[in-house]
């Protein structure tokens, strides 16, 4: 197996050559089974743990190996799994809030080229989640792309995307169907081999069924939606990363319950560049376009040129990212608290061995 149809890089051959140490290889996370990681590298597959130096300096849950990361490892032998010594720098990572309304993170895929955000056009359909994945996919640094499954189910499939591309200002929206292969093509046209793909979306937007068209077999488990309020089952239950008869890789993931955000203003204002554009025109450069006098946005909902749903959204979304950005301000604050007391404490200690 070639590591550059992994998805290999220079930067990451570079990254590689700051460790040299006899025994160790670079792999891929193609899954993550409670600790228990199923790597890809250049002769095949195996499985490995984190070693305890590397679990004894990682602090957040998001800075363990995720799907889709590279790793410095060292392969194991009939007996026993390989050691995960270190991550690689990641080019790209889908976080959102851990369930609970954790503070912390958790890495859905890594090293992704393109976040297809997937959504039923059956009973799914929901502009609103689809602002709120654009938000995590431009902050995830991966090219956000709408893929609007079970268009053979919708009466008006063109509407339903001329809606999602009201939404997604410069994202490409493709309508497609996995269970006809209508669309699926153009979706393969935008990952060439060595590429890599996420597949982001609720539970029965028919991710799964999309990677078994495109591969050709039932190689991920599906069901039918619940009947009576059209929801999915939570089918899949692990992410994964599949390698596509074409050489390029989509990362599988279970359905999101709940889509909370870790993004900041930048990946904000790119979700809602039409919102961006109209505050240029505001007379107050700080105004917070709920009541300010001149302001172009209230000017905008007044005229109908923008939806109230779509401020509203906004709205929301401003005030989790701000939400965000204090409670990260507070962690660092104790975290360079705790450095300080470390520092005074070690301080202390030299002075103390040197009284003596």
């Amino acid at each position: 197996m070639n590591l550059h149809s992994l998805g290999w890089t220079s930067s990451l051959t570079d990254a590689f050559a700051s460790r040299p140490r006899p025994g160790l290889v670079p792999a891929r996370v193609s899954r993550e089974d409670r600790g228990v990681y199923t790597l890809l590298y250049e002769h095949g597959r195996f499985q490995a743990e984190v070693s305890g130096k590397l679990r004894h300096r990682t602090a957040a849950r998001a800075d363990y190996p995720a799907v889709g990361d590279w790793v410095v490892t060292e392969p194991g032998d009939a007996s026993s799994r390989g050691v995960i010594h270190e991550l690689l720098p990641r080019r790209s990572a889908f976080i959102r809030r851990m369930v609970g309304g954790q503070s912390q993170g958790q890495v859905v895929a890594a090293n992704a080229d393109i976040a297809f955000l997937v959504s039923g056009l059956d009973r799914e359909f929901n502009p609103r989640r689809i602002e709120r994945y654009l938000t995590l996919a431009w902050e995830s640094g991966a090219d956000p792309v709408v893929l609007l499954n079970k268009a053979d189910l919708h009466a008006q499939p063109e509407l339903a995307r001329l809606q999602a591309e009201a939404i997604a200002p410069g994202v490409a929206v493709f309508l497609i169907s996995a269970a006809t292969g209508g669309g699926l093509r153009d979706l393969l046209t935008l990952l060439g081999p060595g590429r890599t793909g996420v597949l982001l979306g609720s539970s029965g937007v028919g991710k799964s069924s999309i990677i078994n068209a495109l591969i050709g077999r039932e190689a991920r488990k599906t069901s039918v939606v619940r009947e009576a309020d059209g929801r999915g089952r939570h089918t899949t239950t692990h992410r994964q990363l599949m390698v596509l008869p074409t050489g390029a890789m989509l990362i599988d993931t279970p359905g999101l319950r709940e889509i909370q955000l870790l993004a900041d203003e930048k990946a904000l204002d790119r979700s809602f560049e039409d919102i961006d554009e109209l505050a240029a025109s505001c007379r107050f450069r700080d105004c917070s376009h709920n009541g300010e006098p001149d302001c172009a946005v209230q000017h905008a909902l007044a005229e109908g040129l923008l939806e109230m749903d779509r401020y509203e959204s906004w709205l929301r979304q401003c005030k989790e990212t701000r939400f965000h950005q204090r409670e990260q301000d507070v962690l660092l604050r104790i975290q360079e608290k705790k450095r300080w007391k470390t520092i005074q404490k070690t301080v202390r200690e030299v002075y103390r061995y040197k009284g003596r």
